[in-house]
């Protein structure tokens, strides 16, 4: 069986997938992709076909994965979704520490290509390799150059992470500040 390797979750891709299966549900609510075991199983299907790991095992790594996400923007606040069900950061650490260690990883080294090349990789399969791979992608992007930018979105009813693109973005998306714009306009009307 031939080792899988392992991208680098620096660009936040993969761990931003993840904490963003709790999002705004587009009516005032909070919706969780998560929410039923299909749902979990869809999610792992799309991002590694052919593979299965237990749905409420997956929910409490994203809970981990969502208060490393709230400890990074700190002291700004978290999501509102995690306001109240905040895991604490020690819980959070000892999950992604232990995802990440059933992966066994391997660093292999290739200087073939006239440079040094790092690659990472796991003889892992199944539930190790989701949870590992996952809890790996949320520390290489949290301890990557794009955490300084990592935020919390604080428009009404929204509840996702973001990375600011520029020094003065608030929100995650247009109509978040759309939202954010009406909301104090109103406010200031009352």
């Amino acid at each position: 069986m031939q080792n899988v390797v392992l991208d680098s979750g620096a660009d936040g891709e993969l761990a931003l997938a993840f904490v963003s299966t709790i999002r705004h549900d587009g009516h005032g609510g909070v919706a969780d992709d998560f929410a039923s075991d299909h749902q979990v199983a869809a999610w792992i299907e799309a991002h590694w076909p052919g593979t299965r790991a237990d749905a409420t095992t997956l929910r409490e790594l994203r809970r981990a994965a969502r208060a490393a996400f709230a400890a990074t923007v700190s002291p700004a606040p978290p999501s509102r979704a995690d306001a109240t069900n905040l895991m604490t950061p020690a819980t959070a650490g000892r999950l992604l520490t232990d995802a990440i260690a059933g992966l066994g990883l391997t660093h292999e080294v290739d200087l073939d290509s006239g440079s040094v090349e790092v690659r990472r990789t796991s003889g892992s399969r199944g539930e190790p390799l989701v949870l590992g791979s996952l809890a790996l992608a949320v520390a290489d992007f949290l301890s990557g150059p794009l955490s300084g930018r990592l935020r919390s979105c604080q428009a009404p009813r929204c509840v996702r992470y973001f990375v600011q693109s520029h020094g003065k973005q608030q929100w995650c998306k247009q109509s978040c500040g759309n939202r954010a714009r009406v909301a104090r306009h109103a406010a200031r009307q009352h």
